[in-house]
């Protein structure tokens, strides 16, 4: 991320818990949502090419994620929208177009279900929201190991606190089309932000409850704002769970992604920022 954008960065108390954020530019609200277990300088690569002298973009770090802080909270896709329209609402963000990736995609999902007030679109970009245990199990054999076994109640705590950076890269590296794509910088960040007091912790409530992810999905038929629904088509999510979301959203509009694989705004930030300007 630009050096200039660091003057941009932002601490408000939401929902309980105090929350980091990025606001630069002016003009059309963009409101940035990251996917799990990385934080808003996952967008470093998208902030490039959006013009913020004709956007006003807000990037989080949601709660227990980045420098953001981990109340001793469930984290529920509910806390975590929650918290989100809490810190829309203490910013006064007012007609902004929510472009959320992973969980943010569903975040943004579930605030357009709740006929949420100040948002007016909806870019969701590989929406965490299918996988029996989490979808991030997918990722790799690896990671199938590592995620089945932070569930188990007596040595989940352990594996989620002794997470290494080269394991990180490597689940990482499992959500991408081209591991190439994965900066080394990035990794080198969620790495150290993820050892701050109760993020591992946080991180484990996160996946112990996947369930309440894919339960949101039922949420979708309430939809009444314009949706963009964008896969990369080496997403996690599977061709069935892709077209079902697509049927439960009224209206939506769907947009595959070549050669791109979860974590998509590291792989296509060009093609991701071309859709936001033609909403803005």
């Amino acid at each position: 991320m630009r050096a200039e954008f660091t003057q941009h960065l932002h601490r408000v108390t939401a929902g309980g818990a105090e929350i980091r954020y990025l606001r630069v530019g002016h003009g059309t609200s963009i409101v940035l949502v990251h996917t799990l277990r990385t934080q808003l300088e996952y967008f470093a690569a998208l902030l490039e090419h959006l013009d913020t002298g004709r956007l006003e973009v807000l990037a989080i770090d949601l709660p227990g994620h980045g420098e953001s802080g981990a109340p001793s909270v469930d984290y529920t896709a509910g806390y975590f929208t929650d918290t989100v329209a809490a810190l829309l609402d203490v910013c006064e963000v007012e007609d902004a177009i929510v472009v959320g990736e992973s969980i943010g995609g569903s975040i943004a999902l579930a605030l357009a279900a709740r006929q949420y007030k100040r948002i007016t679109q909806v870019v969701a970009i590989n929406p965490y929201d299918y996988g029996r245990w989490g979808g991030i199990r997918r990722s790799s054999a690896l990671a199938n190991v590592l995620f089945t076994a932070m569930l188990w109640p007596a040595i989940g705590p352990i594996v989620a606190g002794t997470e290494t950076r080269g394991i990180l890269r490597r689940v990482l590296a499992g959500g991408l089309h081209d591991p190439a794509a994965l900066p080394a910088e990035l990794v080198e960040r969620l790495s150290r932000c993820g050892a701050l007091p109760g993020h591992a912790r946080a991180f484990r409530s996160l996946c112990l409850h996947w369930r309440s992810w894919i339960d949101a999905r039922a949420d979708y038929g309430a939809i009444e704002l314009p949706v963009t629904l964008v896969y990369g088509d080496d997403d996690w999510s599977r061709p069935n769970e892709r077209e079902a979301n697509a049927r439960a959203i009224p209206g939506v509009r769907t947009v595959k992604l070549a050669s791109s694989g979860h974590f998509s705004s590291l792989e296509k930030p060009g093609e991701i920022a071309q859709l936001i300007n033609e909403l803005a």
